[in-house]
């Protein structure tokens, strides 16, 4: 069986991996909102305030830390004031990004605001800017976190919530470039700067402000964001008006008009997924570098608001709603990237995927019957969720394996580790389809007292989860052996493990 080595330095903790790259996105798409998190108050599905309790039920146990809300390219055509109120005398809009479907604004922001305290998770609200006002939003911010007396203030006290909320995060527009807009770079840096300034501080609400960034590998974008704030090589931190710059990042391993299936691909759509996945890690780094230029002290956050696969909708679905299977191939996606965040910690502080449900590579699939599907993905989540706001450890794969992927090679060995109140947790993924692998954890610099282990794998990469069949892929345990050099575990292909480590 061939063997692969992969050394942690455990006494030497680094950056510390902010919780909030475990974070979740929520847009106004498909079946995410109605019929996923929301059914209702006369649902005969268990919910409060219409709101589903075994979706709320599944996602704690992730201990997401935030979700952001109404969007995605739904944002930037979303009027807040419409989703307030009396939900009769709410009126109706239309959905042009997804669907073309009428929806009746009954999820709105009180009842996102609900929804984030039923999952414990910091709301992450992303404002208009592509058909709103600099008002508007400003006016969102003051309804939710503004205590006292003010128009907004007695606007949200007449529709039943006293107190204000705490509201950290707030995107300022999205995908400005395209469905946001369609602006040049410039023309939106000049926006984002405006529309920050009047987004402000009330009370102990500190605002977290965040530029909508770049697609993919789009460095020109993320300059005219970062000169609209600081200047190369002056030495002087960047203007504090916003907080933040985001980047978009999808695995597409087809093209934009044929993605592939989600369930039905071969070996060579196996490997160049795979390859497309670990491409983030050029993304990221490239977009760090040129930050660091205009931001020695890195002051300025990288947010990845919008990652994950992209597959072809499931036959017969409303193609505007953007359904797909969730296999262990899309697991691995997941593995893969949060290696790579983890790596990244000290530039890269938030990342949502998309979407968390029904949507992309959701976390939870659901019917209208009641029934509920945990993902590959979602496992993955739960397997790693111990490295929320632990300090990154180095990691090196030093005997590793590779595969040929027209002229370029793959590597076939992930993986990260993290240290926090006297334990670790490694995770490591061998991506290989059809051979297992022995990996050597050698760990340097502290000795392990207790270890277990947790496995995820299926028959075949294609493998996925039903209603019917809930744990085709789930977590099962792994034996974990003592060596040498400090522990032995057995992979099988296409898996994906985690060791927890008492220190």
């Amino acid at each position: 069986m061939p063997e692969a080595r992969v050394v942690i330095d455990l006494d030497v903790p680094g950056p510390t991996i902010n919780r909030h790259l475990y974070g979740h996105f929520a847009e106004h798409l498909g079946r995410c909102i109605y019929g996923g998190f929301y059914v209702g108050e006369d649902s005969d599905i268990p919910n409060e305030g219409g709101i589903r309790l075994d979706v709320v039920e599944a996602l704690r146990a992730l201990d997401i830390p935030n979700l952001r809300w109404p969007g995605g390219c739904f944002a930037d055509e979303y009027h807040w004031k419409d989703g307030i109120g009396p939900k009769a005398d709410r009126p109706s809009m239309v959905n042009t990004h997804w669907g073309n479907v009428e929806e009746n604004n009954h999820f709105g922001t009180h009842e996102f605001m609900a929804l984030c305290e039923l999952l414990g998770a910091a709301p992450y609200v992303n404002g208009n800017v592509g058909s709103g006002t600099v008002r508007e939003m400003s006016e969102w911010v003051e309804y939710l976190t503004r205590d006292g007396d003010s128009p907004m203030v007695r606007l949200r006290k007449a529709n039943g919530r006293d107190e204000p909320w705490q509201v950290p995060f707030w995107g300022i527009g999205n995908e400005a470039w395209g469905c946001g807009g369609n602006l040049r770079a410039e023309a939106y840096a000049d926006l984002a700067r405006q529309y920050a300034t009047f987004l402000k501080d009330h009370g102990d609400n500190k605002l977290y402000r965040i530029a909508a960034g770049a697609s993919d590998d789009d460095l020109a974008w993320t300059e005219a964001l970062l000169k609209a704030v600081s200047c190369l090589g002056c030495g002087r931190d960047p203007k504090n008006i916003f907080q933040a710059i985001s980047i978009h990042y999808y695995t597409v391993a087809g093209t934009w008009e044929h993605k592939g299936s989600a369930t039905e691909f071969g070996l060579e759509d196996y490997y160049r997924t795979l390859a497309k996945a670990q491409d983030i890690e050029r993304v990221i780094r490239a977009h760090s570098a040129l930050m660091d230029a205009y931001d020695p002290e890195r002051k300025i956050g990288l947010v990845l608001d919008e990652w994950g696969t992209w597959w072809d909708v499931e036959p017969g679905t409303n193609p505007g709603f953007l359904f797909q299977q969730n296999a262990m191939r899309d697991a691995l996606v997941a593995s893969l990237h949060f290696d790579v965040f983890h790596r990244h910690a000290e530039r890269l502080v938030m990342a949502n995927i998309a979407q968390t449900v029904n949507v992309l590579q959701a976390m939870l699939l659901t019917d209208d019957d009641g029934g509920l599907v945990r993902t590959p993905t979602y496992h993955v989540f739960e397997m790693n969720k111990a490295h929320q706001d632990a300090q990154a450890l180095p990691v090196h794969v030093v005997e590793g394996r590779t595969y040929d992927l027209d002229g370029t090679a793959m590597q076939l060995v992930s993986a990260s580790a993290s240290v926090k109140d006297g334990r670790a947790l490694v995770s490591v993924s061998n991506l290989d389809p059809e051979q297992a692998l022995d990996v050597v954890l050698d760990l340097r610099g502290a000795s392990s007292w207790e270890s277990s282990g947790r496995l995820l794998t299926a028959s075949k990469p294609q493998a996925y989860n039903t209603v019917d069949t809930p744990d085709t892929v789930a977590p099962v345990p792994l034996e974990v052996e003592p060596e040498p050099r400090g522990l032995r575990v057995t992979l099988p292909p296409h898996s994906f493990a985690t060791v927890s480590l008492t220190l």
